[in-house]
C-alpha cells in the first residue's frame, strides 16, 4: 500500500490499498473529501508531479484523476496557479453510520446532560456563571503574553510543572492570603484547569467508586455530574438561609461539597455559626470538606466571612477558586489549596490526568496579579456587577413582587427568587416559554440534586449588558404574563 501526505491548509491522507485502478482510487478519496467538506472551495491541491512522485504513481495517472473532477465540476485547473477546489456541498454530513456491534459506554453516561450553549435567537441572556466577556483587558492581557513569551520563551516552550508555573503558585498563595484570608504556602497551591479539573483530581486521590459524597440542594451541578460518572454515591442535603443544613449531613459521607460564600445558586451566605458547626462535624466523623469559594471576588455588601480554610484547624478543607468568573472561562485555570497531607497524591493526580496547565497563561496571569492588575480588574468589575445586582433586584421587588420574592444575597453573579404561588412545573413551563421570546432564565428545579426541587427563578447577570437588563426583565414579565393568562384559560 502506498501513501501519500501533503498538506494544503489541512492534512489530507490518500491510500493506494491495490496497484489496480489508481486513478479511480486517487479521484474517488478526493471527491470524497470535497464532498465531506474537508477539502473547502478555493483549496490550492498539490501539483500533479508532486502528487505523483509522493504516491509512486505516473505524472499521467494523477492528471487523468484531476481532469475527471474538473470534468464533475469539483476541480478547475487555473493556468499557472494550479488546481483548486471549486465545489461546495450543500450539506456536509455530522454523523457517520454507527455499526451494530459499535462500542458502548457505561450507562451513567446515558443520564448526564450535555451543558447547553446560547441557542440563537436570544436576546437576553440571563444565564448563570458566565462574566462579562467585554469587561475583560484584552489590550493588557496581549501585553502580558508578549511579555511572558519575550522573558520565558524557553520555559514557554517545554513541558511544566504539574503542580503550575511557580511564579503563579506564588502569586496565588499571596492574593488569597491578602484578599481571602487563607492562610497557605506555594507549595500547597497546584493550578488546575478551572474549578471542575480541581474537584475531579480531589475525587480522584480521596475517594473510591462507590463512597458517599454529600452535595448542597439545589446546589452547582456540574460537580455532581462528576462525581455520578466516578461511581461516587451523591446525596443531597438541604441548605437554608445560614447556608448548608449541617444537622442533615449522612453519617456515612466522606467528603462535603460546599460553596459558603455565595451558595450555588441561591446565593445565601453560610453563617460563621453554621461554618464552625460543618468543621465540628467533618472533624467528629473523619470527613474530608472542599470549599469551593465560588464568587467570592464579587461581594457588594457587608464584611466578608473568614473562610472554612482560615477557620480549619484539623486540616479537613481542600480550598479551590478558579480565575474563569473573574476573568474568562476560556483562561481554563483555577487552583487547588491542599493540606500538606494531601498535596503529593493532588500533584501526582494532575500529571496523571493531563501533566500540566497552559504555562503561558500561568505566566501572563502571575504578572497580572503581582502587578496589582488583577486587584484593579476585579474593583472595575464589581462596580459593574453591583450595578446589575441592584438592577434587578429592584425590579423584582417591584414589578415581580406578586410572583416571586428575591433571596437575599450581597455576592456572586446571580441573584435567585422564590416562587410565592407558581410550582416547579409552572416555572419550568414559563422558563420554556420565556426561551421562545428570546429571554433565557433558569428554574430553580434545575439545581435539584435529589430531593423535590426548589420552586423559583435564577437570573444571571454576567452575560447581559447593563442597557439591556431592563428590557429584558420588561420581556419576561410579559412572557409571566402571557403564560399565566394562557395557563388559566386552559384550567376555564
Amino acid at each position: 500500500m502506498r501513501s501519500g501526505v501533503w498538506r494544503i491548509g489541512l492534512e489530507i491522507h490518500i491510500n493506494l490499498e491495490e496497484r489496480t485502478d489508481l486513478r479511480g482510487q486517487i479521484y474517488r478519496q478526493l471527491r470524497a473529501a470535497i464532498l465531506g467538506g474537508a477539502l473547502k472551495p478555493g483549496t490550492v491541491l498539490p501539483s500533479s508531479r508532486d502528487l505523483a512522485d509522493q504516491l509512486d504513481v505516473s505524472r499521467a495517472t494523477v492528471i487523468i484523476a484531476y481532469d475527471r473532477l474538473a470534468d464533475e465540476g469539483y476541480v478547475e485547473a487555473r493556468v499557472g496557479a494550479g488546481t483548486f477546489v471549486s465545489f461546495a456541498p450543500t450539506q456536509i454530513p455530522h454523523h457517520l453510520p454507527v455499526p451494530s456491534n459499535a462500542l458502548k459506554a457505561r450507562d451513567v453516561w446515558s443520564q448526564i446532560d450535555r451543558v447547553e450553549k446560547r441557542k440563537p435567537g436570544i436576546r437576553y441572556f440571563f444565564r448563570t456563571g458566565i462574566p462579562d466577556l467585554a469587561l475583560f483587558p484584552h489590550t493588557l492581557w496581549r501585553r502580558l503574553i508578549t511579555r511572558a513569551l519575550r522573558t520565558k520563551a524557553w520555559e514557554m516552550g517545554t513541558y511544566g510543572a504539574p503542580d503550575g508555573h511557580a511564579a503563579l503558585r506564588v502569586a496565588i498563595a499571596r492574593h488569597i492570603a491578602v484578599a481571602r484570608g487563607v492562610t497557605t504556602t506555594p507549595d500547597n497551591v497546584t493550578v488546575t484547569n478551572g474549578t471542575q479539573q480541581a474537584i475531579d483530581l480531589v475525587a480522584r486521590v480521596l475517594l473510591e467508586p462507590g463512597d458517599v459524597i454529600a452535595v448542597e440542594d439545589p446546589g452547582y451541578q456540574p460537580p455532581n455530574r462528576l462525581f455520578r460518572s466516578m461511581g461516587l454515591t451523591v446525596i443531597g442535603v438541604p441548605v437554608d438561609a445560614d447556608g448548608l443544613v449541617v444537622d442533615a449531613l449522612p453519617a456515612t459521607a466522606r467528603l462535603v461539597y460546599v460553596t459558603p460564600s455565595h451558595q450555588y445558586p441561591l446565593g445565601v451566605t453560610m453563617s460563621m455559626p453554621r461554618r464552625q458547626a460543618l468543621l465540628a462535624w467533618a472533624d467528629r466523623f473523619n470527613v474530608a470538606i472542599i470549599e469551593d469559594d465560588y464568587d467570592s471576588e464579587f461581594r457588594f455588601d457587608g464584611r466578608p466571612l473568614e473562610t472554612l480554610q482560615a477557620l480549619d484547624t484539623k486540616g479537613r478543607v481542600i480550598y479551590i477558586g478558579s480565575f474563569s468568573k473573574s476573568l474568562q472561562p476560556a483562561l481554563r485555570l483555577g487552583f487547588i489549596v491542599t493540606p500538606a497531607s494531601l498535596r503529593d497524591a493532588v500533584q501526582k493526580a494532575k500529571q496523571v490526568a493531563d501533566w500540566h496547565s497552559s504555562t503561558l497563561a500561568q505566566a501572563a496571569l502571575a504578572l497580572m496579579i503581582d502587578e496589582g492588575e488583577f486587584a484593579r480588574h476585579i474593583r472595575r468589575v464589581r462596580s459593574v456587577y453591583q450595578e446589575r445586582h441592584a438592577m434587578i433586584r429592584e425590579r423584582l421587588l417591584s414589578d415581580f413582587a406578586d410572583a416571586f420574592t428575591p433571596v437575599p444575597s450581597v455576592a456572586g453573579l446571580h441573584i435567585a427568587a422564590t416562587a410565592r404561588h407558581l410550582l416547579p412545573g409552572q416555572i419550568d413551563a414559563l422558563r420554556r416559554y420565556a426561551q421562545q421570546q428570546g429571554v433565557e432564565i433558569h428554574s430553580l428545579s434545575e439545581f435539584a440534586a435529589e430531593a423535590l426541587p426548589h420552586s423559583g427563578i435564577v437570573l444571571g447577570y454576567g452575560a447581559i449588558a447593563t442597557a439591556d437588563i431592563d428590557d429584558g426583565l420588561s420581556e419576561l414579565r410579559q412572557c409571566l404574563d402571557s403564560h399565566t393568562n394562557n395557563r388559566a384559560s386552559a384550567n376555564d
